[in-house]
């Protein structure tokens, strides 16, 4: 394993490149459990990250007179990462995008370069300064955990890049490999993961990670077979063969290759199958259900709507308001969501107003530094402190509604209260829009039915209920169990939601990566829930278990699980009766 130390000025500690490792350390068949993200099998061969770039050792201070130099070479370094993963990002979709541009705004980030910059002016070489200011921070972030945690790994890659551009090297990064394999490592930056060709890098396992950390959630949107906290895989060195199973969240390790090509045959027909569902959902028995897309501009839109997605769930509307130094105008908002509309022109479209603060801050919007920012301004209660940020997004939204013709519905992400429901759904309101909440925060679970007086609907969140409900940073692989959707208390706060919708006859949504997963998705439906969303290629997958089960076995596995005390036991349980 690498480790980082605030002591440390030889990044070469972090070069954890198991590429040279003798194949012969791994001859035997050997099945690693982790936690399972993507269902499908892949058999291919292990690629890994190659070596990251180390700062060369240098014991001499900079002269003074060459100082100012110095700190304009460590500048210029890290505007050239951030623009080339700005450029990236003008060419990539959905979330992919979205962390491409997150990351162009870390590679910029103030507080680690003007660290880095007293550094140097104190007689640190750049490189120095770089490691030097990048560790502090990251130790900073390790131990506010929750959703900051989760910037370590991202601060680090920006580190290697910056460190990689100083030094006149490659850009660090995953290699692309010649033949389809499989993709492991201890973690992967967002950077990395976002760039990936499904057709070649076949599925992915890591030692890290969580069921909702990015690694997971681009799996999801690529399609591609995922496990993470896989103990054990950084063992496994580049070249040997192993069956990813993405369902039962295993990586074998020197598979009967027989075996596995017969598995990974039969998870093709499986495949082969799915893709000829087309909608609309609804359960065997002819029971419907909404199955929905998760996008974030107007390119995954479009790409979404070639699916059979019968409309949006979750239009993300960060991706506008991220890496930017002023807020995006009415004009500039409403072209961007009326793109989204136009791809699912006559279909229903929920925009979730902006979702920043905590790990994705807006440079324009005067955050302040929180002790524990997960739990801080994020979501909605930015708008506390910049009403007009939310009055104009709304504004936008409407006006792009009337420019397309449609009638989409919003919610407001992390309400906590009916009284900040209340004020939210006024404010939509006066707009002509149809307003609802997200059910992120265990509270706005236990307080659904008092909410319910005041919105038109509710759409939960799972990957933040999940976190917030078992109090387990998501990026944790210790804690990986734990933020796992199958949680039954998780799911008792979904069965709560969703009755207090049914009570009322208000619909009751599923916008977290919980939709994604054809078995629990089934649970889902059988708990109330009248529509799901997810990435969209998990869209045709999510549709066919649908109709292969009737409401009443869904009612079966949903009060079968919610009975039991652990994840494994739920999702058997669930398998028990929907098969």
């Amino acid at each position: 394993m690498c480790g980082f130390t605030l002591e440390s000025v030889d990044l070469s500690i972090l070069s954890c490149n198991l590429n040279h490792m003798s194949t012969s350390s791994v001859t035997e068949t050997q099945v690693l459990t982790g936690v399972p993200v993507v269902a499908g099998v892949a058999y291919a061969p292990v690629i890994r990250p190659g070596a990251r770039p180390t700062a060369p050792v240098s014991a001499a201070d900079v002269p003074e007179a060459d100082r100012p130099g110095e700190v304009d070479r460590l500048k210029a370094a890290a505007a050239a990462v951030a623009e080339r993963l700005r450029d990236r990002a003008a060419h990539a979709t959905g979330v992919a995008s979205e962390v491409l541009a997150t990351t162009a705004a870390l590679a910029q980030d103030r507080a680690w370069l003007l660290d880095a910059e007293k550094r140097i002016k104190a007689g640190s070489p750049a490189h120095h300064a770089v490691g030097g200011s990048i560790a502090k921070i990251s130790d900073a972030l390790s131990k506010a955990g929750d959703l900051m945690a989760e910037r370590v790994t991202d601060l680090r890659d920006v580190r290697d890049r910056v460190l990689a551009q100083l030094a006149g090297l490659p850009e660090p990064g995953v290699p692309v490999p010649d033949v389809p394999s499989v993709l492991c490592a201890e973690d992967l930056a967002p950077a990395d993961t976002a760039g990936l060709d499904p057709t070649l890098v076949v599925a992915l396992a890591t030692t890290l990670g969580g069921p909702t950390s990015h690694t997971a959630i681009i799996a999801r949107q690529l399609g591609i077979p995922c496990v993470v906290a896989v103990a054990g895989l950084d063992a496994v060195p580049a070249g040997v063969k192993v069956m990813v199973n993405g369902a039962l969240g295993t990586v074998t390790v020197s598979p009967d290759a027989e075996q596995a090509q017969h598995a990974v045959g039969k998870a093709r027909e499986d495949a082969a199958r799915i893709a000829q569902w087309t909608g609309p959902g609804a359960t065997a028995d002819g029971h419907a259900v909404a199955v929905l897309a998760n996008v974030q501009d107007g390119a995954a839109a479009r790409a979404a709507s070639q699916t059979p997605a019968e409309g949006v769930g979750l239009f993300r509307t960060e991706l506008c308001f991220l890496n930017r130094d002023t807020e995006p105008t009415v004009d500039e908002q409403a072209r961007i969501y009326g793109e989204v509309l136009t791809a699912f022109e006559g279909r229903k479209v929920v925009i979730r107003t902006l979702d920043a603060g905590s790990d994705k801050p807006l440079k324009f919007a005067g955050h302040t530094d929180e002790a524990n920012p997960a739990l801080g301004v994020r979501g909605v209660r930015i708008s506390f402190g910049n009403p007009g940020l939310l009055t104009r997004q709304l504004e936008s939204i409407a006006a792009a509604a009337q420019a397309t013709g449609s009638d989409p519905w919003v919610m407001a992400p992390m309400i906590a209260t009916g009284d900040e429901a209340k004020n939210f759904a006024a404010q939509a309101r006066s707009f002509g829009l149809t307003p609802g909440v997200m059910i992120e925060i265990p509270a706005a679970a236990l307080l659904a039915d008092r909410i319910l007086e005041h919105v038109d609907f509710l759409s939960i969140g799972t990957n933040d209920l999940a976190q917030y409900t078992m109090a387990a940073d998501r990026m944790s692989a210790e804690l990986a169990t734990l933020t796992d959707p199958w949680q039954p208390g998780v799911l008792t706060l979904v069965a709560m939601t969703a009755k207090a919708g049914a009570a009322v006859g208000k619909p009751v949504g599923v916008c977290g990566e919980a939709a994604a997963d054809p078995l629990l998705a089934c649970v889902l439906v059988g708990m109330g829930v009248t529509s799901l969303s997810a990435a969209a290629t998990a869209v045709p997958g999510v549709g066919a278990a649908l109709a292969g089960v009737t409401l009443e076995r869904c009612r079966a596995a949903a009060q079968s699980v919610v009975q039991t005390a652990s994840a494994a036991d739920a999702r058997s349980a669930a398998l028990a009766v929907l098969g």
